[in-house]
């Protein structure tokens, strides 16, 4: 598969559980912004410099240096699975000139499956490792299975800041959504279903015979 393909949903779609599979077991490049920009302020380099000073200042990093991240890190190449990029219309009429997309798909759930799936998370504040109380619970209750620690509920995971999170995405990629689909490009499919599920529809759609 080498398709150029962007993953949207909101919190609790599994967007990483759909793009970590599709990625390793169709040798996509899986490219999530969020890592790229904390890359780049790791390294410091120009690039990411320039982010850090908005950043440190509490504002948004602009589109265009955004985009200037992603080229230097695909131009040329195919294959690649954006995640939850772009976030913007401008991001995304930018990321047609660096790399046009083939497909978009986009992961619905209601807010109330997403609410009870991301409240279930739980991490340990020790090393680190992520678990979730539905789909993915630790041995002992609430215990961590490498270092014996008591786990810990994140603030962004709990229900009220969830519903927000959520509400606002949806407002947020309403327009992106429309663009998309506009061109033809966009495949929406029920992530409400099991992970397994999800996996076999993004497969079907995404079909090599797809138009």
């Amino acid at each position: 598969m080498k398709k150029n393909l962007v993953l949207l949903g909101p919190p609790g779609a599994g967007k990483g559980t759909l793009a970590q599979r599709l990625a390793s077991e169709h040798g996509l490049l899986h490219l999530s912004t969020g890592d790229v920009l904390r890359d780049e302020v790791a390294r410091a380099t120009a690039l990411g410099q320039r982010a850090k000073d908005y950043m440190d200042r509490g504002e948004l990093v602009p589109d265009e240096l955004i985009l200037s991240m992603v080229k230097e890190r695909v131009e040329g190449r195919s294959g690649i699975l954006f995640d939850g990029f772009p976030r913007t219309l401008a991001q995304a009429e930018g990321l047609e000139k660096i790399a046009p997309i083939d497909a978009v798909i986009f992961l619905e759930v209601d807010k109330d499956t997403a609410v009870k799936r991301l409240s279930a998370r739980r991490i340990c504040p020790k090393c680190g490792a992520v678990y979730n109380l539905v789909t993915q619970p630790p041995k002992e209750d609430e215990r961590c299975d490498r270092c014996g620690t008591k786990l810990i509920q994140r603030d962004d995971d709990k229900p009220e800041v969830i519903a927000r999170r959520f509400e606002v995405y949806m407002r947020q990629s309403a327009p992106l959504a429309r663009y998309y689909e506009e061109k033809g490009l966009l495949i929406r499919i029920d992530a409400g279903r099991s992970p397994e599920e999800v996996y076999a529809a993004a497969l079907r759609a995404l079909r090599d015979d797809r138009p």
